[in-house]
């Protein structure tokens, strides 16, 4: 597959106090394509960063409703991946994070 379709599978990092937690258990924490599957994510994280995946957890966050007066509007779902490393490696836009 192209260096271009793997780039576009992800989206961000997610830096939350949850993922920061889970960096000390060597899981990364990214916002994915909607059209992404786990192979997908795996063959982009391993060709983009050079490390070995163990495991791939995807979640998927359904967009909010909110109301504006009598218009109720909804926010785009989003999906992100959660990558298992190996013990010790590390990706390195997460350093200093």
């Amino acid at each position: 597959m192209s260096i271009a379709k793997l780039t576009s599978v992800l989206l961000a990092p997610v830096v939350t106090e949850r993922s920061s937690y889970l960096q000390e258990k060597n899981k990364f924490t990214f916002e994915v394509r909607m059209d992404s599957n786990k192979g997908l994510i795996k063959q982009a994280v391993e060709t983009l960063f050079d490390v070995k995946v163990l495991k791939v957890n995807i979640v998927k966050n359904r967009g909010k409703a909110k109301r504006f007066g009598s218009r109720l509007v909804h926010s785009s779902d989003k999906k992100k991946a959660i990558i298992t490393l190996n013990p010790g490696v590390t990706i390195p836009i997460f350093d200093g994070v």
